[in-house]
C-alpha cells in the first residue's frame, strides 16, 4: 500500500511531464521557425507550467528510490543485479542528463542562441523518454523476466539485448507515451477552456492553445487504446483467468508449494475502470474532432468549454486504474513466477515503523499533491501576461495574427 501510494502519485506527475514537455517543444520550434511573437508566449506560459509540475514531481520521485534499499532489501539481494541495471541507467539519464539541460534551457532565455535553445528543450523531452523507457524495462522485467539465469538463489543478468527488448517493456512505453501526450492534451484544452469561457483578453492565445491541445487529443487517444490492447498479449495467466490460469496454479504450486496464486479481485476493478474511462476519453475525442473539423455551430462555445474543463481529470484516472490492474494482477509476485511479494519485504521493517511511515508519506504526498495543484492553478489562472518563465516579454503588436482556423465561438 505504502509503495502504490508513492508510485502512483509519483506518475500523476510523470504522465503531464512528459507530455507538456513535447508541446512545449514543439511550440518551441514553431516560434524559432516563425519568429512570432505570439509563439514565443505560448513557450513561456505552457513552459512555466511544465517545470512546476516538473519540480514537485522530483521530489515524490525521490521517495521510491529509497523504499527498494529500504523496505524491499529482500527484492535487492535476490534480483539486484538484474532489476537495478536499468534503474541505474534512468537515475544518470533523469537526475544527470535531462535535470542539467533543463537548467540551461531555463535559465537560458535570451543569453542562448535562439537554436541552441530550441535544441536543449529537444534534449530535455528525448531523456524524458529514456528515463520512462528504462523504468518501464524494469517493471517489464517484473511482470515478464527474461534474460537472466538463478545462480545460488540469486538472479544474475545473461541477456541484455532481452532485457531491453522485453516487449511487456516495449509496448508499455509507446503506451505511456501517448497517455503522457493524452493528458497534457486535455490539460492544455482543459486550461484554455477555463480562459475562453471567462471570455479572456486572450482571445487568439487560448484559441491557438486550445487547437494545440484538442490535436493532441485527437491524435493520441486511438494509440493509447491500441497498445494498451496490445499489452494483453503479455498478460500473466493467472491475471486473465481460464484454464491457463489453472495450469499456472498448478505449476507455481508444484514449484513453490500451497499458496493463494490467484490475483486479488481490485486487479478486476481497475480494469473496469480503466475500460470506463478510455470510453469517455474516446468519446471526448470524438467531440473535439467534431469541434475542430466542423466549428462551432454542432457544439456551442460555452458548453464545449466547460466539457474540456471537466474532462481534465479522466486520464489521470485511466492511468491509475490501468496502474492497478498491472501491478495488482501480478500478486502474489514482486517478479512474476521468480520471487514472492513477502519474501521481496526487508526483515527488520516491523508493523509500527510501516504505520508510522505511512501515515507520514500519506500526508507529505496529499500535502504536494495539493500545492502542485494549487501551483500550477495559480500559474494558470494569470495567463501570459503572469508568465515569469525567461523574463517573459510583451505580446508583439506587430506580430502578425493568422485567420482564425476555428470559429469565433471556439
Amino acid at each position: 500500500m505504502q509503495f502504490a501510494l508513492t508510485a502512483g502519485t509519483h506518475f500523476l506527475f510523470v504522465a503531464l511531464t512528459l507530455g507538456l514537455a513535447t508541446l512545449v517543444a514543439l511550440m518551441q520550434t514553431r516560434a524559432v521557425v516563425s519568429g512570432g511573437a505570439v509563439h514565443e508566449r505560448m513557450v513561456r506560459f505552457w513552459g512555466q507550467l511544465y517545470v512546476v509540475n516538473y519540480a514537485v514531481g522530483i521530489v515524490t520521485g525521490l521517495v521510491m528510490e529509497f523504499q527498494f534499499g529500504l523496505n524491499w532489501s529482500g527484492m535487492s539481494r535476490v534480483t539486484g543485479s538484474v532489476f537495478g541495471a536499468p534503474l541505474a541507467l534512468e537515475t544518470i539519464v533523469a537526475f544527470f542528463v535531462e535535470s542539467t539541460f533543463l537548467g540551461l534551457w531555463i535559465f537560458g532565455w535570451d543569453r542562448l542562441n535562439r537554436w541552441v535553445h530550441l535544441g536543449l528543450i529537444w534534449v530535455v523531452t528525448l531523456t524524458a523518454y529514456l528515463s520512462a523507457y528504462f523504468v518501464l524495462v524494469a517493471n517489464g522485467w517484473l511482470q515478464r523476466p527474461v534474460g537472466f539465469e538463478m545462480v545460488d538463489g540469486v538472479a544474475r543478468l545473461t541477456d541484455a539485448g532481452a532485457l531491453l527488448a522485453n516487449p511487456t517493456a516495449v509496448v508499455a512505453f509507446f503506451h505511456v507515451l501517448f497517455g503522457g501526450l493524452l493528458t497534457a492534451g486535455f490539460f492544455v484544452a482543459g486550461v484554455s477552456g477555463y480562459h475562453l469561457l471567462r471570455r479572456t483578453a486572450e482571445v487568439e492565445f487560448f484559441r491557438r492553445s486550445m487547437r494545440v491541445g484538442l490535436v493532441t487529443v485527437i491524435v493520441s487517444v486511438m494509440p493509447v487504446v491500441i497498445f494498451g490492447g496490445m499489452q494483453f498479449e503479455y498478460v500473466q495467466p493467472t491475471k486473465s483467468g481460464g484454464g491457463d490460469a489453472a495450469a499456472a496454479v498448478a505449476d507455481f504450486t508444484a514449484r513453490f508449494g500451497p499458496d493463494d496464486y490467484t490475483p486479488p479481485g481490485l486487479a478486476g476493478v481497475g480494469e473496469g475502470l480503466m475500460m470506463g474511462m478510455w470510453s469517455l476519453m474516446i468519446l471526448v475525442a470524438a467531440v473535439a474532432l467534431v469541434k475542430v473539423w466542423f466549428g462551432g455551430w454542432l457544439v456551442r462555445g460555452r458548453v464545449f468549454h466547460i466539457l474540456m474543463i471537466a474532462s481534465v481529470p479522466l486520464p489521470y484516472v485511466a492511468m491509475l486504474s490501468g496502474w492497478v490492474f498491472r501491478e495488482v494482477g501480478r500478486q502474489p509476485w514482486t517478479v512474476y513466477g521468480v520471487l514472492k511479494t513477502r519474501d521481496a519485504l526487508s526483515p527488520g521493517v516491523g508493523s509500527g515503523a510501516l504505520a508510522a511511515s505511512f501515515v507520514v508519506f500519506t500526508v507529505l504526498f496529499a500535502g504536494l499533491f495539493v500545492v502542485n495543484g494549487w501551483l500550477l492553478g495559480r500559474f494558470a489562472r494569470r495567463g501570459p501576461g503572469g508568465a515569469g518563465l525567461g523574463g517573459s516579454p510583451p505580446a508583439d503588436p506587430a506580430d502578425p495574427v493568422e485567420p482564425p482556423v476555428l470559429s469565433p465561438t471556439f
